[in-house]
């Protein structure tokens, strides 16, 4: 896979701003297929820097429930937390 297909979009959050300031880590949507070699990988070609480490977490797909009947879906997705190397910045 091409590194515009492993990475969907960057994570936005009040934890994912809060982790790049303190522990030097940014957080991706990544496709659920992708391993850590290739999402490493996939964000060194993509920004340009030194990647250190890679940690994953995924979300299975679960059902929207209300008043105990089902509603919906929750959509599952995968979510890539990339440590960068002392002085890089994305």
């Amino acid at each position: 896979m091409d590194y515009t297909q492993i990475l969907i979009k960057p994570l936005i959050s009040e934890k994912a701003t809060a982790m790049k300031e303190e522990a030097n880590q940014v957080a991706f949507f990544v496709h659920p297929d992708a391993n850590k070699i290739e999402i490493g990988k996939a964000v060194e070609a993509a920004f340009n820097v030194k990647v250190t480490g890679v940690n994953v977490v995924k979300r299975r797909a679960r059902a929207r429930t209300r008043h105990g009947r089902t509603v919906g879906t929750m959509s599952g997705f995968k979510k890539a937390y990339v440590t960068l190397a002392a002085g890089e910045k994305i």
